[in-house]
Protein backbone atom coordinates (compact mmCIF):
# COMPACT_ATOMS: atom_id res chain seq x y z
CA UNK A 1 0.00 0.00 0.00
CA UNK A 2 0.88 3.38 -0.61
CA UNK A 3 -0.37 6.98 0.63
CA UNK A 4 1.10 10.18 -0.60
CA UNK A 5 0.61 13.13 1.53
CA UNK A 6 0.77 16.70 0.94
CA UNK A 7 2.65 18.81 3.92
CA UNK A 8 3.49 22.68 4.42
CA UNK A 9 6.52 24.23 4.00
CA UNK A 10 6.80 24.17 7.63
CA UNK A 11 6.07 20.74 8.22
CA UNK A 12 8.33 19.69 5.60
CA UNK A 13 11.27 21.76 6.87
CA UNK A 14 10.49 20.29 10.53
CA UNK A 15 10.81 16.88 9.01
CA UNK A 16 13.55 17.18 7.48
CA UNK A 17 15.80 19.01 10.06
CA UNK A 18 18.35 17.17 12.42
CA UNK A 19 19.73 14.92 8.98
CA UNK A 20 16.44 13.55 8.63
CA UNK A 21 16.78 12.43 11.97
CA UNK A 22 12.53 12.28 12.52
CA UNK A 23 12.12 10.38 9.44
CA UNK A 24 15.05 7.66 10.08
CA UNK A 25 12.47 7.70 13.58
CA UNK A 26 9.53 7.15 11.63
CA UNK A 27 10.82 4.36 9.20
CA UNK A 28 12.11 2.70 12.69
CA UNK A 29 9.27 2.81 14.44
CA UNK A 30 6.50 2.38 12.18
CA UNK A 31 7.99 -0.46 10.15
CA UNK A 32 7.48 1.10 6.56
CA UNK A 33 9.17 3.06 3.93
CA UNK A 34 8.95 6.52 4.27
CA UNK A 35 10.83 9.58 1.83
CA UNK A 36 10.32 13.06 1.94
CA UNK A 37 10.16 15.12 -1.73
CA UNK A 38 9.86 18.63 -1.36
CA UNK A 39 5.66 18.70 0.00
CA UNK A 40 5.33 15.33 -0.93
CA UNK A 41 5.50 12.63 2.40
CA UNK A 42 5.10 9.14 0.50
CA UNK A 43 3.99 6.43 3.26
CA UNK A 44 4.51 2.54 1.86
CA UNK A 45 4.38 -0.84 3.21
CA UNK A 46 1.89 -3.03 4.85
CA UNK A 47 -1.68 -1.67 4.86
CA UNK A 48 -1.71 -1.92 8.91
CA UNK A 49 1.62 -0.06 8.89
CA UNK A 50 0.98 2.35 6.89
CA UNK A 51 -1.99 3.43 8.64
CA UNK A 52 -0.20 3.20 11.75
CA UNK A 53 2.22 5.43 10.58
CA UNK A 54 -0.35 7.96 8.76
CA UNK A 55 -1.91 8.46 12.16
CA UNK A 56 1.43 9.06 14.07
CA UNK A 57 2.43 11.44 10.74
CA UNK A 58 -1.14 13.35 11.23
CA UNK A 59 -0.29 13.96 14.99
CA UNK A 60 3.29 15.75 14.28
CA UNK A 61 1.65 18.03 11.48
CA UNK A 62 -0.86 19.13 13.96
CA UNK A 63 2.41 19.49 16.50
CA UNK A 64 3.68 21.65 13.89
CA UNK A 65 1.21 23.76 12.93
CA UNK A 66 0.13 24.23 16.32
CA UNK A 67 4.04 26.00 16.95
CA UNK A 68 5.79 22.93 18.91
CA UNK A 69 9.32 21.90 17.71
CA UNK A 70 9.41 18.34 17.12
CA UNK A 71 12.21 16.09 17.30
CA UNK A 72 13.09 12.01 16.57
CA UNK A 73 11.99 11.75 20.55
CA UNK A 74 8.89 13.62 19.57
CA UNK A 75 7.80 9.92 17.66
CA UNK A 76 8.21 8.27 20.47
CA UNK A 77 6.24 10.10 22.49
CA UNK A 78 3.63 10.76 19.85
CA UNK A 79 3.33 6.53 19.93
CA UNK A 80 3.21 6.20 23.93
CA UNK A 81 0.59 8.75 23.88
CA UNK A 82 -1.70 7.23 21.20
CA UNK A 83 -0.83 3.27 22.93
CA UNK A 84 -2.49 5.47 26.39
CA UNK A 85 -5.13 6.64 24.37
CA UNK A 86 -3.94 10.19 25.74
CA UNK A 87 -4.02 13.44 22.91
CA UNK A 88 -0.24 13.86 22.68
CA UNK A 89 -1.39 17.67 22.27
CA UNK A 90 -2.42 17.44 26.16
CA UNK A 91 1.31 16.49 26.49
CA UNK A 92 3.31 19.28 24.43
CA UNK A 93 1.04 21.87 25.58
CA UNK A 94 1.19 21.51 29.37
CA UNK A 95 3.78 24.65 29.59
CA UNK A 96 5.41 24.23 32.76
CA UNK A 97 7.61 27.33 32.77
CA UNK A 98 8.34 29.99 30.25
CA UNK A 99 11.70 32.04 30.11
CA UNK A 100 13.07 34.40 27.51
CA UNK A 101 10.59 32.71 25.09
CA UNK A 102 11.73 28.96 25.79
CA UNK A 103 8.62 26.41 27.31
CA UNK A 104 9.54 23.62 29.15
CA UNK A 105 6.89 21.27 28.71
CA UNK A 106 6.63 17.49 28.97
CA UNK A 107 8.22 15.39 26.25
CA UNK A 108 6.61 11.86 27.14
CA UNK A 109 3.44 10.45 28.73
CA UNK A 110 5.46 9.59 32.09
CA UNK A 111 7.02 13.20 32.07
CA UNK A 112 3.31 14.39 31.89
CA UNK A 113 2.36 11.97 34.82
CA UNK A 114 5.65 13.59 36.66
CA UNK A 115 4.38 16.44 36.23
CA UNK A 116 0.86 16.06 37.22
CA UNK A 117 1.67 13.92 40.20
CA UNK A 118 4.35 16.50 41.72
CA UNK A 119 1.24 19.07 41.08
CA UNK A 120 -1.19 17.14 42.44
CA UNK A 121 0.85 15.74 45.78
CA UNK A 122 2.87 16.60 48.52
CA UNK A 123 5.83 14.25 48.29
CA UNK A 124 6.87 12.72 44.56
CA UNK A 125 9.78 10.37 43.88
CA UNK A 126 10.73 10.65 40.27
CA UNK A 127 13.38 7.29 39.33
CA UNK A 128 14.66 6.62 36.25
CA UNK A 129 17.69 6.90 34.02
CA UNK A 130 19.84 9.95 33.00
CA UNK A 131 18.22 12.42 30.46
CA UNK A 132 14.45 11.38 31.60
CA UNK A 133 13.69 15.16 32.61
CA UNK A 134 13.45 14.09 36.35
CA UNK A 135 15.58 17.13 37.91
CA UNK A 136 14.28 19.74 35.04
CA UNK A 137 11.02 19.37 35.31
CA UNK A 138 11.17 19.32 38.97
CA UNK A 139 12.92 22.56 39.03
CA UNK A 140 10.99 24.14 36.53
CA UNK A 141 7.61 23.19 38.52
CA UNK A 142 9.59 24.96 41.90
CA UNK A 143 10.40 28.18 40.25
CA UNK A 144 6.73 28.29 38.98
CA UNK A 145 5.52 27.37 42.51
CA UNK A 146 7.92 30.58 43.65
CA UNK A 147 6.53 32.89 40.81
CA UNK A 148 2.79 31.87 41.54
CA UNK A 149 3.51 32.29 45.46
CA UNK A 150 2.06 29.33 46.37
CA UNK A 151 5.63 29.23 48.06
CA UNK A 152 7.87 31.50 49.93
CA UNK A 153 11.31 29.53 49.22
CA UNK A 154 12.90 27.05 46.94
CA UNK A 155 15.40 24.77 48.42
CA UNK A 156 17.66 22.41 45.92
CA UNK A 157 19.62 20.01 47.72
CA UNK A 158 22.06 17.12 47.22
CA UNK A 159 23.95 14.35 48.98
CA UNK A 160 27.64 14.87 48.61
CA UNK A 161 29.06 11.75 48.33
CA UNK A 162 32.62 12.88 48.87
CA UNK A 163 32.06 14.65 51.98
CA UNK A 164 34.96 12.43 53.41
CA UNK A 165 38.77 12.80 53.84
CA UNK A 166 38.93 13.16 50.21
CA UNK A 167 36.76 16.40 50.24
CA UNK A 168 38.89 17.82 53.01
CA UNK A 169 41.63 18.07 50.21
CA UNK A 170 40.01 20.93 48.60
CA UNK A 171 40.49 24.46 48.55
CA UNK A 172 37.76 26.85 50.45
CA UNK A 173 35.31 26.36 52.83
CA UNK A 174 32.41 23.56 53.17
CA UNK A 175 30.38 25.88 50.55
CA UNK A 176 33.12 25.85 47.94
CA UNK A 177 33.83 21.95 48.41
CA UNK A 178 30.45 21.02 47.87
CA UNK A 179 29.82 23.51 44.83
CA UNK A 180 31.25 21.04 42.04
CA UNK A 181 28.42 18.80 43.73
CA UNK A 182 25.82 21.74 43.23
CA UNK A 183 26.93 23.08 40.13
CA UNK A 184 24.18 21.11 37.82
CA UNK A 185 21.62 22.70 39.80
CA UNK A 186 22.79 26.35 39.39
CA UNK A 187 22.89 25.85 36.07
CA UNK A 188 19.28 24.45 35.83
CA UNK A 189 18.42 27.66 37.59
CA UNK A 190 19.91 29.93 35.32
CA UNK A 191 18.14 28.15 31.84
CA UNK A 192 15.17 29.36 33.70
CA UNK A 193 15.77 32.70 35.44
CA UNK A 194 17.41 35.63 34.77
CA UNK A 195 20.57 35.90 36.56
CA UNK A 196 20.53 39.45 38.47
CA UNK A 197 16.33 37.71 39.60
CA UNK A 198 18.35 34.28 40.47
CA UNK A 199 21.18 36.28 42.64
CA UNK A 200 18.59 38.51 44.44
CA UNK A 201 16.80 35.52 45.30
CA UNK A 202 19.84 33.46 46.71
CA UNK A 203 21.17 36.54 48.64
CA UNK A 204 17.22 37.34 50.49
CA UNK A 205 17.25 33.28 51.19
CA UNK A 206 14.51 32.59 48.64
CA UNK A 207 16.41 30.02 46.68
CA UNK A 208 18.81 27.98 48.16
CA UNK A 209 21.43 25.35 47.29
CA UNK A 210 23.06 23.27 50.07
CA UNK A 211 24.30 19.90 50.76
CA UNK A 212 22.30 17.51 52.27
CA UNK A 213 23.54 17.57 55.71
CA UNK A 214 22.91 21.76 55.64
CA UNK A 215 19.10 20.12 56.27
CA UNK A 216 19.33 18.37 59.45
CA UNK A 217 17.46 19.49 62.45
CA UNK A 218 15.04 21.80 60.23
CA UNK A 219 11.29 22.18 59.75
CA UNK A 220 10.75 23.53 56.21
CA UNK A 221 7.25 25.64 56.05
CA UNK A 222 5.89 27.04 53.19
CA UNK A 223 9.07 25.98 50.73
CA UNK A 224 9.22 23.80 47.31
CA UNK A 225 12.62 21.17 48.08
CA UNK A 226 13.79 19.15 45.45
CA UNK A 227 16.08 16.19 46.97
CA UNK A 228 18.86 15.78 43.62
CA UNK A 229 20.74 12.05 43.24
CA UNK A 230 18.61 10.75 45.69
CA UNK A 231 20.50 7.06 44.87
CA UNK A 232 23.78 8.46 47.57
CA UNK A 233 21.24 8.80 50.53
CA UNK A 234 21.78 6.20 52.75
CA UNK A 235 18.17 4.95 54.64
CA UNK A 236 19.34 7.65 57.64
CA UNK A 237 19.51 10.57 55.66
CA UNK A 238 16.39 9.92 53.84
CA UNK A 239 14.57 9.67 56.68
CA UNK A 240 15.70 12.59 58.57
CA UNK A 241 15.42 14.68 54.80
CA UNK A 242 12.05 13.53 54.72
CA UNK A 243 11.00 14.65 58.45
CA UNK A 244 12.02 18.26 57.48
CA UNK A 245 8.68 18.31 55.31
CA UNK A 246 6.92 21.45 57.24
CA UNK A 247 3.39 22.62 56.21
CA UNK A 248 2.59 23.95 53.33
CA UNK A 249 5.45 22.30 51.73
CA UNK A 250 5.85 20.35 48.70
CA UNK A 251 8.90 17.57 48.13
CA UNK A 252 10.30 15.95 45.07
CA UNK A 253 12.70 13.69 45.42
CA UNK A 254 14.97 12.65 41.94
CA UNK A 255 17.56 9.86 41.44
CA UNK A 256 18.86 6.76 39.43
CA UNK A 257 19.17 3.65 41.25
CA UNK A 258 21.54 2.35 38.69
CA UNK A 259 23.96 5.02 39.64
CA UNK A 260 24.79 4.51 42.94
CA UNK A 261 28.29 6.08 44.39
CA UNK A 262 27.82 4.22 47.71
CA UNK A 263 30.10 1.82 49.07
CA UNK A 264 28.47 -1.92 48.05
CA UNK A 265 28.07 -2.86 51.76
CA UNK A 266 26.03 0.47 52.41
CA UNK A 267 22.28 0.66 51.30
CA UNK A 268 20.52 3.53 49.27
CA UNK A 269 18.39 4.90 50.89
CA UNK A 270 15.98 5.77 47.21
CA UNK A 271 15.99 2.17 47.14
CA UNK A 272 15.13 1.36 50.68
CA UNK A 273 12.58 4.24 51.11
CA UNK A 274 10.06 2.52 47.89
CA UNK A 275 10.12 -0.58 50.12
CA UNK A 276 8.95 1.53 53.30
CA UNK A 277 6.65 4.42 51.64
CA UNK A 278 4.93 2.89 48.25
CA UNK A 279 1.62 2.45 50.09
CA UNK A 280 1.20 5.59 51.66
CA UNK A 281 -0.75 8.23 50.63
CA UNK A 282 0.09 11.54 49.19
CA UNK A 283 3.47 9.82 48.32
CA UNK A 284 3.64 9.11 44.76
CA UNK A 285 6.33 6.95 43.31
CA UNK A 286 6.78 8.09 39.04
CA UNK A 287 9.10 5.41 37.20
CA UNK A 288 11.12 6.34 34.23
CA UNK A 289 12.54 4.12 31.34
CA UNK A 290 14.88 4.33 28.68
CA UNK A 291 11.88 5.12 26.50
CA UNK A 292 11.66 8.47 28.58
CA UNK A 293 15.58 9.72 27.85
CA UNK A 294 15.22 12.99 25.69
CA UNK A 295 18.73 13.65 25.45
CA UNK A 296 20.95 12.72 21.99
CA UNK A 297 19.43 9.16 20.68
CA UNK A 298 22.52 7.70 21.83
CA UNK A 299 22.06 8.26 25.32
CA UNK A 300 18.82 6.06 24.62
CA UNK A 301 20.58 3.07 23.29
CA UNK A 302 23.55 3.85 25.98
CA UNK A 303 20.87 3.14 28.87
CA UNK A 304 18.89 0.59 26.89
CA UNK A 305 22.56 -1.39 26.87
CA UNK A 306 23.39 -0.68 30.49
CA UNK A 307 20.25 -2.52 31.49
CA UNK A 308 20.29 -5.25 29.17
CA UNK A 309 23.42 -5.99 30.58
CA UNK A 310 22.63 -5.63 34.45
CA UNK A 311 19.59 -7.69 33.52
CA UNK A 312 21.82 -10.22 31.96
CA UNK A 313 24.73 -11.02 34.37
CA UNK A 314 22.46 -10.22 37.63
CA UNK A 315 24.80 -6.82 38.66
CA UNK A 316 21.74 -4.59 39.21
CA UNK A 317 22.10 -3.13 42.58
CA UNK A 318 19.48 -3.96 44.61
CA UNK A 319 20.04 -2.58 48.05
Amino acid sequence: MQQVLSVSNEVAAELATVDDGILRALRDRMGCGIRLRGNQLTLEGDDGKVGEARLVVDELVDLVEGGHAIGPGTVDAVLAALDAARDPREIFEDVVWRHRGKKITPKTVNQKRYVDAIRSGTITFGIGPAGTGKTYLAMALAVAALADRDVNRLILTRPAVEAGERLGFLPGDMLAKVDPYLRPLFDALYDMLDADRLNAYMERGTIEVAPLAFMRGRTLNDSFIILDEAQNTTPEQMQMFLTRLGFGSKVVVTGDVTQVDLPQDQASGLIHVSQILGEIDGIEFVEFGNQDVVRHVLVQRIVEAYKRHADETGTQRRR
